[in-house]
């Protein structure tokens, strides 16, 4: 946490809200955060540039900037690559921003118009890399398919996770093979699918694999148009809550009854030692 659709919604936000604006100042609170570069570097390497576009890779929120104007073609791209982790965000802070987020700010780029983007994380478990473009390509290569990429058909999605020993469950959250799912939303999407956790994932019909990859996408996208879901950390960029724990039917809900069938969901650690919550009536 958070996942897809969290890092979607605080990328969607950081696009409209700082796209074109200038940074004016680089500050590094707590530079554990930091990763393939320094304080002094990721200052030497922002000062000055307009952000161009911010967007989402896996769970990755991705800042990227404009040459410097007067450097123009000379200047090396860079890239600020977010890993927020569970309690991990981003937010554009306009003056207003309580004196309680901030205790926990990392890293602050003030920008020209006077407003701050900071980079708060409450356990500090998430990352701040500063990247060129070809050192972004390599480590964004490693990662899986995006589950929201209208390429993935099927047949796609089948291939990503037809072959793995493992529990379907875990096959759905490993990055390598499809970026951006964790927990909550591989409990949901096979609670829709009606598919248990703990198969194996290779043992999946052709018509369970379209099913689950449909649940997933469904899933994906109504958590989206949510802005996400909140328990405890999670904030979007305007530091407001996500609404879809409203409409959660598995993750979170153990020992009450299934929307489906009515029978008590179970919650268990035994599949990867995190929380799973299943029927165990209507997902087999």
């Amino acid at each position: 946490m958070p996942e897809l659709p969290e890092t979607e919604t605080i990328a969607r936000d950081l696009h409209e809200m700082v796209v074109g604006a200038v940074v004016t100042g680089v500050t590094v609170p707590r530079p554990d955060v930091l990763r393939e570069a320094h304080l002094e570097g990721v200052a030497d390497a922002l000062l000055g540039r307009p952000i161009r576009r911010v967007w989402r890779r896996a769970k990755l929120i991705v800042l990227d900037f404009d040459a410097r104007p007067e450097l123009a073609a000379l200047d090396p791209a860079w890239r600020l690559v977010v890993q927020p982790r569970f309690t991990g965000g981003l937010v554009v802070d306009d003056g207003s921003l309580d004196a309680a987020e901030r205790a926990y700010v990392c890293v602050t780029l003030t920008l020209g118009d006077g407003r701050a983007l900071h980079y708060r994380d409450v356990r500090r478990l998430g990352t701040v890399a500063l990247m060129d473009r070809a050192r972004f390509a390599a480590y964004s290569g490693a990662l899986g398919a995006e589950p929201l990429d209208p390429e993935l058909t099927d047949d796609a999605f089948s291939v990503c996770i037809r072959e793995s020993r493992q529990a379907i469950k875990i096959t759905l959250m490993d990055q390598k093979r499809l970026a951006g799912v964790g927990n909550i939303y591989a409990n949901e999407a096979l609670w829709h699918a009606g598919i248990d956790p703990s198969r194996e994932a290779r043992t999946l019909s052709a018509g369970e694999y379209a099913t689950l990859r449909q649940a997933l996408q469904q899933v994906l996208t109504a958590s989206i148009a949510a802005r996400g879901t909140s328990f405890r950390d999670y904030r979007d960029a305007r530091g407001e809550r996500g609404r879809f724990v409203e409409q959660l039917a598995a993750y979170g809900r153990a020992g009450a009854p299934c929307r489906r069938c009515g029978r008590r969901l179970v919650g268990t650690h035994a599949v990867d030692g995190r929380s799973t919550v299943f029927c165990p009536g209507c997902q087999y």
